[in-house]
């Protein structure tokens, strides 16, 4: 029978399995069973099963309950074009290009501003409650992407909390004047300052020149970093070089880093060192990454030979910062995907293998809440405590495999205190936009 959420708001979830790692010790994994009790908006009490008074009792029978989602690394100005830009081979370049020849042709700001609603509205209803943006930079897309930015996240107060970050090529940042202008419109708007780059002989001037407009500026980096099956890639090492030299303090996030699964291990452990000191955050985007890295067309029929995604387990252990998120959505760079934090928790369990020892696994729920939440200093903390406005995601199953089992489409996602519809948006909406069918 469909559990119902009382309207008014006030209630006790009963019988709650909430990971430890959420309300307690970060590092385990282990359920606990909770009455977690919401009033006015807010979780007022979590307390142990049995434990709260209200009437008006919800009980989950030890069903398991999440924080709403954080996805520290989503490309709302490129999402949902792939169908009338495909990505001609699968590849990262193919994909680089359809999706330049997009944007020359097409974003302007009615279009940018429709697809990126559409895919806020997408998040909000798997029950995302925050997200970073990278915006393509390159002048004068800059000005558009801004001005469309800042009218969603203006139009998206109060129900997901927006950060973007402006994405510029190694042209771009090489380029003192289009630096300059897209830094400065940037710190404007309140931005992130981003970038990417992976193989490039001039990658140390390049993390130097963004560190220090970064610092100059006051803002804080946000960086794609060696999306690339190459083991000479060396953007990571270089940003942590920079920000060790520059002695910069503000938050740096680096995604991605592919290549670091295909160096040696001397030169593994070195960056890896290295990221530690520097106080980089990393973000891995499991599902683009096995979509893009080592697919290789021009040898024929070929089963790609590695997963692409980053040392993420090691980078934990040596005490960096870690996320995942969900990168692009149905646009030449990953076909698929729909801003669902909890297909990324269950793609990257298996992606990526933090799903051993189980005792553990639960303790990774943090990578898509609390642990971004606090990389990225969002408003919204990711975590299960009383005072937090009561931001929920009820599941149906009981422990990791059950929750794993099955992609959640009945879940029930709680917005201050209430049930929100959950209803999808049609993708017709968006096909005037695509061209002839």
């Amino acid at each position: 029978m469909p559990l119902t959420i009382p309207a008014n708001g006030h209630y006790v979830l009963a019988n709650a399995s909430v990971p430890e790692a959420l309300i307690g010790d970060p590092k385990s994994g282990a359920l606990q069973s909770v009455d977690i009790t919401i009033a006015d908006g807010a979780i007022a009490t979590i307390g142990s099963a049995g434990s709260a008074a209200l009437p008006q009792r919800v009980d989950l029978r030890d069903d398991i309950v999440l924080p709403a989602f954080l996805d520290l690394h989503t490309h709302l100005d490129k999402g949902h074009i792939w169908p009338r830009k495909q990505n001609p081979d699968g590849t990262w370049i193919g994909a680089l290009r359809a999706v330049l020849e997009d944007r020359e042709a097409n974003w302007a700001s009615d279009d940018v501003e429709r697809r990126m609603d559409f895919s806020l509205r997408c998040a909000y209803a798997h029950g995302t409650a925050a997200i970073r943006t990278h915006l393509d930079m390159a002048p004068p897309q800059h000005e558009i992407s801004w001005d469309v930015f800042e009218a969603m996240r203006e139009r998206w107060a109060g129900r997901i909390e927006l950060q973007a970050a402006g994405l510029m090529g190694p042209d771009t940042i090489l380029d003192d004047s289009a630096l300059r202008a897209v830094a400065t419109r940037t710190k404007a708007a309140g931005g992130i300052l981003g970038g990417s780059t992976a193989v490039h002989p001039e990658n140390p001037r390049i993390m130097r020149r963004l560190v220090g407009v970064a610092g100059e500026l006051g803002l804080d980096i946000d960086l794609h970093t060696d999306e690339s099956p190459d083991p000479a890639a060396n953007a990571l090492e270089c940003l942590a070089d920079a920000v060790i030299e520059a002695g910069f303090s503000g938050s740096v996030v680096a995604g991605h880093c592919c290549s670091l699964a295909v160096q040696d291990a001397d030169t593994a452990r070195r960056v890896i060192d290295k990221v530690a000191r520097a106080g980089i955050a990393v973000v891995s985007l499991p599902m683009c990454n096995m979509y893009l890295q080592d697919r290789d067309n021009a040898s024929g029929v070929r089963t790609p030979r590695w997963r692409g995604v980053t040392l993420l387990n090691e980078l934990k252990a040596a005490g960096v910062p870690v996320a995942i998120a969900s990168d692009n959505t149905r646009d030449p760079f990953y076909a698929y995907g729909d801003l669902d934090g909890f297909e990324v928790l269950r793609e990257g369990a298996r992606i990526l293998h933090f799903d051993h020892p189980q005792a553990d696994a639960l303790a990774w729920t943090r990578a898509v809440s609390a642990d971004p939440a606090a990389i990225a200093r969002f408003a919204f903390t990711g975590e299960l405590k009383a005072g937090a406005s009561a931001d929920l995601v009820l599941f149906k199953g009981r422990n990791w495999t059950e929750l794993m089992s099955r992609p959640q489409a009945d879940r029930i996602v709680i917005r201050a205190g209430k049930a929100i519809d959950t209803t999808l948006p049609d993708y017709r909406e968006l096909d005037d936009l695509m061209g002839p069918s």
